[in-house]
């Protein structure tokens, strides 16, 4: 257990309006007036206002957190009000970090929104990161999560960690300059990346959308603890949630003696081997093209390389279902025509390019991949397709 002294320092004197919302605060004695104006005068920056950083801005607004800053690029899509409780039915289309502040404002107006309308990469974390005194990244993307560890070390700030996957949840805080010698960073729990395509993000394997509020309100407990100098943080240990046991467990975090010391922010993408897009025009075919040759008379083996429940929901007509762990590793190779063009697709061509590479290596010299997988499909094609 790691008790921590309050990050922030309080803010001034509370108005009768402020007494009034916070009461229930208050009148807990660890809490109390010293904890909501060390609350107010907070500055918390939330990287995404998604699955957890939706109910995590509801839930920091409400306690009265002063500042509240939001990195989101996106539009909100009918599919994330299954767990993206911050926005609603008429916010589809609209930027995220809009629909988020205009719900933030209207739960509490007495809390500062900062807009951040960018993607975080290196050359704009240390700048960000530097307004703030606290971060929490509810990121689903390993690139994304390295960068707000090495750029959280970097400025000397502490993050809240949370990860979501199906039924599971993990959070964690990470501090690499805490008091008292207990630093500890993502590094230490994951010193490498795993390798592309290993860990399904919550679009390609789903996601009980509950587990967010679960997730989320815990990280916004470890932020107030961390403001406020309450309890013991989780800096040093790992929870872990399992909804379908409904269990709790927590896993002792160490520091790596042999940990390289983060001097600079570096290229994340490389660094965790996303897959990049595929340049060859041979190599990736359009919505278009790919309908021009379906058209033609010409045979193509059409090959869906998502996961059979995927398949349930949606599917080109014409495609077989082959997923993409059968043929990455070397069970379905034989299954693939050989004298046939191959056209590869999954949702969003992610997939689909990383299967390409397998296919291509493994001889099939006339393959290639649907460019934006099927979602682009159903945009540009069959619009009255389902997209999940």
């Amino acid at each position: 257990m790691v008790h921590l002294p309050p990050l922030v320092e309080p803010a001034g004197e509370l108005t009768p309006g402020d007494v009034a919302r916070y009461s229930r605060h208050l009148i807990i004695p660890s809490v109390g007036m010293d904890g909501q104006k060390r609350l107010r005068n907070a500055r918390v920056l939330v990287v995404g206002a998604g699955g957890l950083g939706s109910p995590a801005l509801l839930y920091l607004a409400a306690a009265g957190v002063g500042t509240l800053g939001i990195v989101e690029f996106d539009d909100v899509e009918l599919s994330n009000l299954q767990r993206q409780i911050i926005h609603g039915r008429s916010d589809v289309g609209r930027p995220k970090a809009d629909s988020a502040r205009d719900s933030i404002l209207e739960l509490n107006d007495g809390v500062e929104v900062t807009l951040h309308r960018v993607r975080l990469d290196s050359s704009n974390a240390l700048e960000l990161f530097g307004h703030y005194d606290l971060v929490l990244d509810g990121t689903d993307n390993f690139a994304t999560r390295y960068l707000v560890n090495d750029a959280a070390a970097l400025v000397g700030i502490p993050y809240v960690w949370g990860s979501i996957y199906r039924f599971e949840g993990q959070v964690s805080v990470f501090w690499d300059g805490a008091p008292g010698g207990a630093g500890i960073n993502y590094r230490d729990l994951y010193p490498e990346p795993p390798p592309p395509g290993m860990v399904p993000s919550c679009a390609e394997g789903g996601v009980l959308g509950v587990l967010c509020a679960s997730i989320g309100s815990i990280m916004v407990t470890e932020a107030i603890k961390l403001i406020t100098g309450i309890g013991d943080t989780l800096l040093g240990r790992l929870m872990i949630y399992d909804a379908l046991a409904m269990s709790y467990r927590t896993v002792r975090l160490t520091r790596d003696p042999h940990r390289t010391p983060i001097t600079e922010l570096i290229d994340y993408e490389a660094f965790c081997g996303v897959v990049p897009a595929v340049e060859s025009a041979g190599e990736e075919v359009t919505p278009v093209q790919l309908l021009a040759m379906m058209e033609s008379g010409r045979e193509v083996a059409l090959i869906d390389v998502r996961e059979p429940v995927e398949w349930d929901i949606v599917r080109i007509d014409g495609a077989r279902l082959i997923p993409k762990d059968r043929i990455l590793s070397g069970a379905a190779m034989a299954e693939l025509p050989q004298h046939v063009p191959i056209v590869l697709y999954c949702k969003t061509g992610i997939r689909s390019a990383e299967v390409l590479g397998a296919v291509v290596g493994a001889g099939f010299a006339d393959a290639s991949h649907l460019q934006g997988g099927i979602v682009e499909w159903a945009k540009q094609i069959d619009p009255g397709l389902p997209i999940y």
